[in-house]
Parts: C-alpha cells; structure tokens; sequence
C-alpha cells in the first residue's frame, strides 16, 4: 500500500516479541508506524531502526497502558504529528501490550491480579479509547486486540487463571465494541495465539518447551511473523467485512 495511514503498536520493544515483528511487517508493507512501550527511549530508537530499513514514517513514545494520563499523553504526542504532517492519520491499532503469570490460583495475590488485569484488559480499553475518535471521524479503521488460546480453553499453555481471565475479557470487549461501532466504517477483531516462540514463557525449560511443541498437531511453536501475518491482514482493505471475530493461531492445539 502507499503511505497513506498510520499503525498504532503497543508492546512492541522486545526483540523476540510479537509487537516488534508486527511493527515491522506493518512497515514493510508500507505504513507509517508509531510504537508504544513502558521505555519511551527503546520506543523511539526501535521505531527509528524500523523507519529506516523500510523508508517509512515512524515514531515512539513512551506509553503505561494502564494509565489514562500515559495514554492520553501518548494520543496526544501521535496527533500532534498528525497535525504537523510527519503522520498519516491511524487507521490501525494492534493491542499487543501485555504480561502473563505463570502462579497457581492458591498462590495469587490480590495485587497480581490487578497487575495482570491492568496491563491486558484495561491497558486495551484505554489505548482502545484514545485512538478511536479519531479513526470514527476519518470513517475507517482497524482495530486487532491481543488475546490468547487460554482464554479459549482455560489456561493450559504457561499463563493461570489471572492471565487466561484477562484475555478472556478481550474477547468480550472486541465483539461487545465491534457490533456498537457497526457501519462507523471500524472494525474491531481478536487473534488468539497458542504458543509463539517469544521470551513471555519466562521459566520454561528446554523439556516443557520440547513437551509443549510435542503437543500440537503440527508439532512446533508459531514464529512471531506468522502471528504478524494475521494481525496486518486484518488492519487491511481486504479485511473490510471481518469484525468482532475471533482469529485461532494455535497449529490446532484447540479445535472448537
């Protein structure tokens, strides 16, 4: 595609991330790119690398999902370029930003659970609210929310109950939003990855990991460019008529 919109990425610092390869598809494919992280620093140089390689506008800024003042002072950064021209306006945002916990629910706390509620679920409703104003006003938009196979099937893969109830909130949140935007001309999708070769599995041994790839039918891990694929797809034209739906990457370890 020609310049002609920008990409909201949020989590998108991590070289072995899925945020930073969606980042860069996004860009090869020809969008100006704006990258939202905790480190406004690392934001900015990655977004610079990646602005570079592929010639397009890009930004970063520093962003903690969990707070309205971050966010709407991370919105503000991004519509000022607009206004100044640096940007395109955005037409799409890929929630990606978030944290797992591996504790059994016994073993949980109070302050963990709003940890992991805060950065998944709020952290998307926040951003989501920021930047769709303006997306409503240009008449289209795109939006993907990052969920998870353990919202669908009730954790099993690395992250518990507080992690598997958050994403499942997601998934409420996308198809609720998806059908009160209708006809706005924005639409509103979920990917529900299994497991991606990236460093959220913290404390995985080289065994559960060989277990894991063991225990789905096509008997490996997803890459992060094969969750990236779906996530660009759906911020497309050709994607026009898919909303509030739900996108599966899991190599089929959950079939419903």
């Amino acid at each position: 595609m020609s310049i002609q919109r920008t990409a909201i990425v949020t989590g998108a610092t991590s070289d072995r991330g899925i945020g930073m390869t969606v980042a860069r598809r996004y860009a090869r494919e020809g969008w100006a790119i704006v990258i939202l992280d905790l480190d406004g620093e690392k934001s900015a140089k990655v977004a610079a690398e990646i602005g570079s390689e592929f010639s397009v506008p890009s930004f970063g800024y520093e962003i903690d999902v969990t707070t309205e003042e971050s966010v709407a002072a991370a919105q503000a950064a991004v519509a000022g370029e607009v206004d100044a021209g640096n940007l395109p306006v955005v037409g799409a945002l890929a929630n990606i930003a978030g944290i797992t916990s591996p504790v059994p629910f016994l073993d949980t706390t109070l302050e963990l659970w709003n940890k992991v509620m805060a950065v998944n679920a709020t952290g998307t409703y926040l951003v989501t609210k920021a930047f769709l104003p303006a997306m409503i006003d240009a008449g289209w938009g795109r939006i993907v929310n990052m969920s998870s196979v353990s919202a669908q099937r009730g954790g099993g893969v690395f992250g518990k109950v507080p992690y598997s109830s958050a994403k499942a909130a997601i998934l409420g949140f996308t198809k609720a939003l998806a059908r009160e935007l209708g006809d706005s001309g924005v639409t509103v999708n979920a990917v529900t990855p299994g497991a991606v070769d990236t460093n959220i599995r913290v404390g995985a041994t080289e065994e559960t990991e060989a277990a894991l790839a063991a225990s789905i039918p096509v008997g490996r891990t997803a890459t992060t460019e094969e969750v990236a694929a779906v996530i660009t797809f759906l911020s497309g034209e050709d994607a026009a008529y898919l909303t509030g739906a739900t996108f599966d990457i899991n190599g089929g370890s959950h079939l419903h």
